[in-house]
């Protein structure tokens, strides 16, 4: 085959949509494309169909109070996880589809991710937010879904954290609680976080953690 003009990038560009259906027009959301795309060796792919979870996009913060040296987290009960956990890939006898997570949050219309992030603080762990440090931007599941979550470190004042938060109209029943800085490390030594947002959260912090306080404490 030929190679594309000058190896030039792919881009969205390069990609054909012959039809686009909505499938399930539901709390959630599903499309069905029709598609064709450009192939790294030149000319282009066969017609194929593909279904997208179509998620929207979200924001989840980890919080920290570095005076404290404390994190905030938080445990609710995923539908997902329980479904997943079913799969003889998992070990039914140590896992829980009560997940510790960060706090996170859908961007509605009309909303930054930084509103967000303030708004799900305090709906969810009662915090308010005194700095806020972006860690990434990621897709969740680009094969299936197009969620993205837009990702940050923030500051809290954890000496008065606890409790059950979260909206009833949303069934949230939502456990907030604390871990030292050590605690959350030997945690992801251990395989307790079981969801990306939360584990590439902790393993950001375990690498910024020094500039972190220095910059939050100074």
């Amino acid at each position: 085959m030929t190679g594309r003009d000058g190896d030039a990038p792919l881009t969205a560009r390069d990609v054909d949509i012959l039809e686009t259906v909505r499938a399930h027009d539901g709390y959630f959301k599903i499309d069905r494309y029709r598609l064709r795309h450009r192939l790294h060796e030149g000319g282009w792919s066969g017609v194929m169909n593909r279904e997208i979870f179509e998620r929207g996009h979200a924001v989840a913060v980890l919080l920290f109070d570095p005076v404290l040296d404390k994190l905030v987290f938080i445990e609710q009960f995923r539908i997902g996880a329980l479904a997943a956990f079913k799969s003889p890939w998992f070990d039914a006898e140590t896992v829980s589809p009560w997940l510790v997570e960060c706090v996170a949050g859908i961007i509605d219309e009309g909303e930054t991710p930084q509103d967000v992030a303030r708004r799900e603080c305090l709906e969810e762990a009662g915090c308010e937010i005194s700095a806020l440090t972006p860690i990434a931007h990621y897709l969740v599941s680009p094969g299936g879904t197009t969620e993205s979550i837009f990702l940050y470190c923030a500051r809290v004042d954890a000496s008065s954290v606890g409790g059950v938060h979260g909206l009833d109209h949303e069934h949230e029943d939502i456990r907030v609680f604390t871990m030292t800085s050590a605690e959350t490390l030997d945690a992801l030594e251990r395989g307790r976080f079981t969801n990306s947002m939360t584990l590439i959260a902790v393993q950001w912090f375990k690498i910024n953690r020094q500039r972190l306080v220095l910059d939050w404490t100074s």
